[in-house]
């Protein structure tokens, strides 16, 4: 029997506050509310082997990326995309992956450099660095004894010289050759090479044989010698620009000798030419076929290609249907081919929309650095991007990025060392706005920034699997 003074202080406790004993109801909740509070759950990272890139800005963890180890359960084509306004640390990224793929043996970097300052291309320092020096190709210096890469040297297929002729003249006619001029250029092509065995056949040869076509060619046809050279005169038109015009040196000669394929990195100063022109993507072309045919070869390294002002590329319809082929020989002999852009409008806008989505499905990977906001929507709804991150990549801060690894989707800043950072912030904007990476002033912009993400991040992770209509 219970002490009665117990009864009525129990009796009093449980007037004043209650029953003593309560029953715990069951915790219930869902998978969008167990990711904000326990962001980390919200993706699995991208595995523990490759090349660090940085951190990711929710949970903290390590980003490690690399292509080649994720390439096929994870990724089906090792191709990336790299898009972003200036000043954001593009250049910073590209770098820093650069020189940490060739810290493994097996790795060889190619890289198309079409920017610069100070006479030259911006992976001047980083080449400089390695004991590299760049294959600077440059009309001017071409006429001195400089670079010469030949569209018919013999390492090249027969029929990869005449798409890689087509594709030059298409470019600078801005439009595809009819059926005519493509029998004016095949039969002067096929008598060069038939006919020149004793050096390397070079453009003059081809221009020559386009104005005095041999009678063989009219009579196999059953029409006038007259015709068949009117047929190639807008041929040998383009490619006297190539002999005798603006681009001259570059292209009308035999290939340099000594040009090193073996090195671990093979930098292209393009620089010297002008972005804007049609020259650009006429380079792009001829050093694209030449790098397939003589670089890219069936043994155990794994290559990078990596194509600054890429747009030159993807939107040219004819440029681009030559890069296709690349890319899809490229996984089957493990390379990677990274392409930078500035807007994507630049490339889905275009002439060559058809070609463009073609190699933007090929590319598994897409960096996207900040971008105004009608930017970011476009972008989110070619590339399939979540919501949440359409809606965040505007208010992103330089180094900060949203990684998008065949829809593993996360927000990642990009870390750079004191050891890498004289050799990847040549920009002198850049470098001015970030000479001091300790500064106290820069490290709370950062984690304001980083924390803002991270709220916005938590508000809206229920639209992580919605993607933008």
């Amino acid at each position: 029997m219970r002490d009665p003074l117990s009864v009525v202080t129990d009796a009093f406790t449980s007037f004043l506050f209650g029953k003593v004993e309560t029953t715990r109801l069951p915790v219930r909740t869902s998978t969008g509310q167990a990711q904000a509070v326990y962001l980390p759950t919200a993706a699995p990272g991208l595995g523990d082997s490759g090349v660090i890139i940085g951190r990711e800005v929710y949970s903290g963890k390590g980003y490690i990326y690399d292509p080649f180890q994720l390439y096929g359960q994870q990724l089906p084509a090792p191709h990336w995309l790299v898009l972003g306004e200036s000043g954001n640390g593009k250049s910073a990224l590209e770098k820093t992956y650069v020189l940490r793929q060739l810290r493994f043996r097996d790795r060889q970097v190619v890289v198309l450099d079409a920017q610069g300052e100070d006479g030259v291309g911006e992976w001047n320092l980083v080449a400089r660095e390695m004991g590299i020096t760049p294959i600077r190709l440059d009309p001017m210096a071409a006429l001195d004894h400089g670079i010469r890469l030949n569209p018919l040297d013999p390492s090249i297929t027969t029929t990869g010289q005449l798409a890689l002729l087509r594709t030059i003249i298409e470019v600078a006619l801005g439009h595809g050759l009819d059926e005519r001029s493509g029998f004016a250029l095949k039969v002067a092509h096929a008598y060069v090479n038939e006919t020149i065995v004793e050096r390397q056949p070079v453009l003059s040869d081809i221009v020559e044989r386009l104005r005095h076509p041999e009678p063989e060619s009219a009579e196999a046809m059953n029409v006038a010698i007259d015709d068949v050279r009117a047929w190639g005169l807008d041929v040998a038109l383009v490619l006297d620009r190539l002999v005798d015009g603006d681009l001259r040196g570059m292209f009308d000669g035999p290939t340099t000798v000594g040009i090193d394929l073996d090195a671990p990195l093979i930098v292209f100063d393009l620089s010297h030419i002008d972005r804007n022109s049609i020259a650009m993507p006429i380079l792009m072309a001829i050093v694209g076929v030449w790098l397939e045919h003589t670089w890219i070869r069936p043994d155990r390294k794994k290559r990078i290609f990596l194509v600054e002002e890429a747009w030159h590329i993807i939107n040219s319809p004819f440029v681009a249907q030559l890069f296709q082929r690349l890319l899809k020989f490229g996984r089957r002999l493990g390379l990677s081919f990274v392409a930078v852009v500035h807007h994507l409008s630049d490339v889905v806008d275009g002439a060559a929309a058809k070609e463009a989505a073609a190699i933007l499905k090929m590319a598994s990977t897409r960096t996207i650095y900040a971008q105004k906001a009608d930017e970011a929507r476009a972008t989110g709804r070619v590339l399939g991007l979540p919501r949440w991150a359409v809606e965040i990549i505007p208010t992103l801060t330089p180094g900060i990025a949203v990684w998008d690894v065949n829809g593993n989707v996360q927000v990642v800043k990009h870390l750079v060392t004191e050891t890498e950072r004289p050799l990847v912030f040549t920009d002198r904007a850049m470098t001015e706005s970030s000479a001091d990476f300790n500064d106290d002033a820069l490290r709370a912009a950062e984690r304001e920034a980083e924390e803002r993400a991270a709220a916005f991040v938590e508000q809206h992770v229920g639209d992580s699997e919605s993607t933008v209509a």
